[in-house]
């Protein structure tokens, strides 16, 4: 059962750069004009787990550090390091051995399983400074 962690959390308020009600709970990304966005690629970096459901010119409230739920891309096991999907879900991650800038990054540490895909989970996060997956 996925759980969220609410001492000791860092949270920031953006402005949504877009309709983000059915992002709750992915990891989001900043836009060029330093909104909050959907994640749309393996190698975007994330600033942390959407807490809310805003639409476009909202307060998007996201948690940058701390303990969140989050949407999984698929089977994630307790304690798998976790990335991000193109579409902001969560996705385990294993070290690629290849440096290069288009190598993902981890953003957490999963904290309780997700069976599949769409399953909410329980993830320990850290988009403040997130090692790349080498």
């Amino acid at each position: 059962m996925a759980y969220e962690i609410s001492n000791y959390s860092v949270k920031v308020t953006l402005v949504a750069a877009a309709d983000l009600s059915t992002n709750q709970y992915n990891f989001v990304k900043l836009d060029s004009s330093g909104n909050a966005a959907a994640i749309t690629a393996l190698t975007d970096t994330a600033i942390g787990v959407l807490q809310n459901d805003p639409t476009s010119g909202q307060e998007a409230e996201v948690l940058v550090i701390g303990g969140s739920k989050l949407v999984a891309g698929g089977a994630i096991g307790e304690g798998a390091l976790v990335g991000t999907s193109t579409s902001g879900r969560g996705s385990a991650l294993t070290p690629s051995g290849t440096a290069g800038a288009s190598v993902p990054r981890f953003f957490g540490v999963a904290l309780t399983e997700a069976s599949a895909a769409n399953d909410l989970f329980t993830v320990l996060v850290n988009c403040a400074t997130p090692p790349k997956a080498i």
